[in-house]
């Protein structure tokens, strides 16, 4: 099998292993009663809590004892068998340790299979600046994929998503032994000390002023650059419950709508050079803090009938707020840190945006849905006012009562709780523009085209 098709093979089910439940867990949480918006919020979050210990900790295993390859096939194996597990789950808080234990093996293989694919295509004399990108954008693709497995298989409510992704993880683990050896480089040190080898040492930067605001900016918009992902389907399947919506479009493919947003990511990816060179890494990453203001406001006003345009609109600008800002901020750590600390310097950012700003970004987005955006009907006759309706066989009605039992005196066995998502996501939108607001004014950088014309990798 040729070698480079092997690595896309690698990198296309890399993604699709996650993208076929990420997306939708939402949808299943919520549609199956699982629990609130903080639980699920912290279920959610389990992604950047491991995102904050497991890639340090592997890359520490690689280095040192076990050839990345293998190490990496293991991690797929266990994800796998958690996944299987989930459908044996009923309740929120047990949810919440399996997933942190599927993320525990997962979030780090990010990062070993673009170090196993520059390893070996190093190995064999490929350039890698020019091979590995389109290699990798099969990962998005397969993002993509299993996107639309899950939505077309009728998977996005149901357990089965797990399922196929588990199938996907496993076959991967497996594939990952037959790929060429990726030894330990023993790159670190016998002497070095436990801050060095855990690449603490980038966290002196915190002393430069500059690089102070950048990181803690991207904290801040690490908050917001999971919320579509964890509440984008769900928020499109619950239009379901508005009687005119009811039979739509968009509901029955919710998912396969939200997929345009990665199909834009490996376009807006191509324009990125063009905007750098023009504007610079400041204006770009400020673009991109202005495209979420606008990703969340366009969701707001959307509706699968006369505002579609905005729903598909909004997921188009997705790829220039979610890339613009992960790669320009790259470079910018790439050309204002010292060669020495510079592979610490990245993973400080990808831990304050995907660690410490996802996190939470998970829990206070729960929170703050739960406590002021989350309607309580307690009774019939305020549940159909609400949805102006008076007609119990109204297929819109019917979904909401076939899991909620009414009682002789209209009143509900348990509450029904519908989320107000408009205000929702123009309060996220208000978030994100008062972080673009305070990051112009505070974000001290001038634009040296040569900085860009010079990045080593």
């Amino acid at each position: 099998m040729n070698l480079k098709f092997r690595l896309t093979l690698m990198s296309f089910l890399q993604f699709f292993v996650w993208g076929a439940w990420l997306i939708t867990i939402a949808t299943y949480f919520f549609g199956n009663k699982m629990g609130t918006g903080v639980q699920f919020g912290a279920i959610f979050s389990t992604l950047a809590l491991s995102s904050l210990f497991m890639p340090a900790l592997t890359g520490i295993i690689a280095d040192k004892w076990v050839n990345a390859e293998k190490l990496y096939g293991v991690l797929h194996i266990l994800y796998g068998a958690i996944l299987f597990y989930v459908p044996q789950v009923n309740d929120a808080n047990t949810l919440y340790y399996v997933i942190f234990a599927a993320m525990i093996c997962y979030m780090p293989t990010i990062s070993l299979s673009n170090s196993i694919a520059y390893t070996i295509l190093k190995n064999n004399n490929y350039d890698v600046i020019k091979v590995f990108p389109p290699i990798r954008v099969w990962g998005t693709i397969g993002f993509i994929a299993a996107m639309w497995t899950t939505n077309l298989s009728g998977s996005k409510g149901n357990s089965n998503q797990f399922i196929i992704a588990a199938v996907a993880a496993i076959v991967l683990g497996v594939f990952s032994f037959t790929l060429p050896k990726c030894p330990p480089q023993k790159n670190i040190a016998k002497d070095a000390s436990i801050i060095e080898q855990l690449g603490l040492k980038a966290f002196t930067l915190f002393s430069n002023y500059k690089m102070a605001a950048f990181f803690i900016f991207s904290m801040f918009l690490g908050a917001a650059l999971q919320l579509t992902n964890m509440y984008g389907d769900t928020f499109l399947d619950d239009f379901k419950k508005v009687p005119v919506y009811h039979d739509s479009f968009v509901i029955k493919y919710s998912t396969i709508i939200l997929s345009i947003s990665q199909v834009s990511e490996t376009i807006f990816i191509l324009a990125i050079p063009f905007f750098l060179k023009r504007f610079g890494i400041k204006k770009v990453m400020l673009i991109s803090m202005l495209a979420w203001v606008v990703r969340f406001a366009l969701f707001s006003y959307g509706d699968p009938a006369g505002g579609l345009w905005m729903i598909i609109f909004s997921c188009i600008v997705y790829g220039m707020a979610f890339d613009f800002f992960n790669i320009s901020g790259s470079l910018f750590v790439e050309t204002n840190t010292d060669s020495k600390i510079r592979s610490s310097a990245q993973g400080l950012f990808m831990m304050m945006t995907n660690g410490v700003g996802a996190f939470l970004g998970s829990k206070i987005s729960g929170f703050i849905i739960d406590k002021f955006y989350t309607l309580k009907f307690t009774d019939l006759g305020s549940l159909l006012s609400y949805l102006k309706t008076d007609d119990i066989k109204n297929p819109a009605v019917k979904e909401i009562l076939s899991y909620n039992e009414v009682l002789a005196d209209n009143t509900f066995k348990s509450a029904v709780y519908i989320k107000e998502w408009q205000p929702i996501w123009l309060s996220f939108a208000i978030y994100a523009l008062v972080v673009a607001v305070l990051f112009a004014i505070f974000f001290r950088h001038k634009h040296d085209p040569n900085d860009i014309k010079t990045v080593q990798h």
